[in-house]
């Protein structure tokens, strides 16, 4: 096994100097106490082995060692990791759900059933959990072997979750007793179909709230299992008293020490605070080790995430498991419905700041379905851009995996001042990395990063009126495509829910509308064309 390339031997030794490091003064000896942590976050469905470009792996590529991640490696990665420190605990972030034919055929069964496999000892709740609705996370809640914990979110008075989620938990292993605390991202009633009856609330007065009790029953040693994306940890870190680990999750972000790819260090320290975040897909598994003294205060904290890559062996019995579950989804998923002349690049971290060839795609894709019923304008947010499509052939699967939410086409009359309060909108959390972003097609706009969000990033918006770019006119009515996610107010752009005119969002699926654009396309060639500018 490699540690993020390196010789696992290595890597152990890198993280050993990593601990001196971080090390935060000598305590005596007989008082500390060292824990490994697993921790995994937004697997988002990915049962099988993916590619590079965290889409669709093929089994000819796998054979040779090409592809990362998937159920099989990450039973034998967890399995060789609690060989090396027996008392691990292992935590995921949350994003479990969807992504992938396995979420969409069997909703959260096959994550139970893997989560169980590898005995978690603890998960939060992602944005993504709440994609099918309270009932859909119930089953889910009742069917894993472990703790499901959410403190910034009320669900007194949904029925489905009531009881049945924790804010907090207590989890003893090793001889040690940890308070665990959970955290989903604020704006979940945005990115996700949580129900009217569900609240989300501020994570630093959740977590410290919880941080309170559990100090006041005798637990010095506090966990927060969050997936509220890498910034708002380290506001809940420095903004709290008493938390000594964050498991993150929500926006895939990259942490190491031995990387020129990472976002930052591994762990992030904010002041005795160690932040940890392994990227997405299963094509990580974080290992930490922390190290308390008998106040429950952080010694020192190292480690390295695993890169679960083609030198961990699959477990035969899994891979077995994998081919039985995945019988019913064949048929659809191996259909090849085109080709692409190269990759057509839909990583989030591009997607979600700039234009990118997959947005650029389905929003042409979306517009032309439409385009004789009159409609000149493709909205599409990128958070529903899911992955890159490799070149050659395209399956339904990989279509399937770049647009997995079954949504559908949505058309609507609006006007020109909604429609930049549309894009307004969009580029308002670039900072964040937020799902927002909007790709489009039928018009071009400038925006300014310098100009506060919602305050006018917005510059310039040239619509396309029979191949001549003309200024928008705020007073003028638009008919434009988006999702019905999108047009029913999600990802913030609330506008589209309030003052849309002629609404209908039954169109076809987002997935067999880009499925048949490629074949009428194909092989089709990607594209980025200065729609989106600075």
């Amino acid at each position: 096994m490699k540690l993020n390339g390196f010789p696992l031997k290595s890597a152990l030794a890198a993280s050993y100097v990593v601990a001196a490091m971080t090390s935060f003064g000598a305590v005596s000896a007989h008082a500390d106490s060292t824990v490994t942590i697993l921790h995994t976050n937004d697997f988002h469905s990915r049962v099988e082995p993916i590619s590079k470009y965290d889409s669709p792996c093929s089994a000819e590529d796998n054979a040779e060692g090409k592809c990362f991640g998937g159920y099989a490696r990450l039973v034998t990665a967890v399995a060789e990791a609690r060989s090396r420190n027996p008392d691990a605990l292992l935590f995921d972030g949350g994003d479990q759900f969807q992504g992938s034919l396995f979420y969409t055929y069997y909703k959260g069964k096959v994550a139970a059933e893997i989560m169980n496999t590898m005995q978690y000892d603890g998960m939060t709740v992602g944005n993504h959990e709440f994609d099918d609705g309270p009932e859909v996370l119930r089953e889910f809640i009742e069917n894993v072997n472990f703790p499901v914990v959410m403190s910034n979110a009320d669900v007194s008075k949904e029925p489905a979750l009531a009881n049945k989620i924790m804010k907090s938990t207590v989890v003893k292993k090793g001889g040690h007793t940890f308070g665990i605390i959970g955290l989903t991202p604020e704006d979940t009633g945005e990115l996700a179909s949580p129900g009217k009856n569900v609240s989300f609330s501020d994570p630093v007065a959740a977590v410290q709230g919880e941080v309170d009790e559990l100090t006041a029953q005798g637990i010095n040693k506090i966990i927060v299992l969050s997936h509220s994306g890498y910034a708002v940890d380290k506001r809940v870190a420095g903004m709290t008293t008493g938390v000594d680990v964050i498991i993150g999750g929500h926006t895939n972000t990259f942490l190491s020490n031995i990387s020129d790819r990472a976002v930052g260090p591994y762990p992030t320290m904010v002041g005795d605070t160690a932040i940890v975040q392994a990227y997405a897909y299963g094509k990580y598994i974080g290992e930490l080790s922390v190290t308390f003294n008998d106040a429950g205060e952080v010694v020192s904290a190292s480690g390295e995430p695993i890169t679960i890559d083609g030198e961990v062996s699959e477990q035969e019995d899994i891979v077995a498991r994998v081919a039985e579950l995945a019988k019913p989804l064949d048929e659809i998923r191996n259909k090849v419905v085109a080709s692409s002349a190269a990759v057509i690049e839909g990583n989030r971290a591009v997607c979600r700041i700039q234009e990118c060839e997959m947005g650029n795609l389905v929003a042409d894709a979306m517009l032309d379905r439409v385009k004789d019923q009159g409609v000149t304008i493709a909205i599409m947010n990128s958070g529903g851009l899911r992955s890159s499509i490799d070149a050659g052939d395209v399956t339904m699967g990989e279509v399937l995996t770049v647009l997995p939410f079954q949504n559908t086409l949505s058309t609507f009359d609006i006007s020109g001042a909604d429609v930049i309060a549309a894009l307004e909108n969009g580029v308002s959390q670039v900072e964040e990395v937020k799902g927002r972003f909007p790709q489009v097609a039928g018009l071009k706009f400038k925006w300014d990063p310098s100009v506060a969000p919602n305050e006018g990033r917005v510059t310039e918006v040239m619509v396309d009126m029979g191949g001549e770019y003309k200024a928008i006119d705020p007073a003028a009515t638009y008919s434009v495509v988006s999702n019905n996610y999108v047009r029913g107010g999600g990802d913030g752009y609330k506008m589209f829910a309030t003052n849309a005119q002629n609404a209908y969002d039954f169109g076809p699926n987002m997935e067999d509308v880009l499925a048949e654009y490629l074949a009428a396309n194909a092989p089709y060639a990607p594209k980025v064309e200065g729609r989106i500018s600075q």
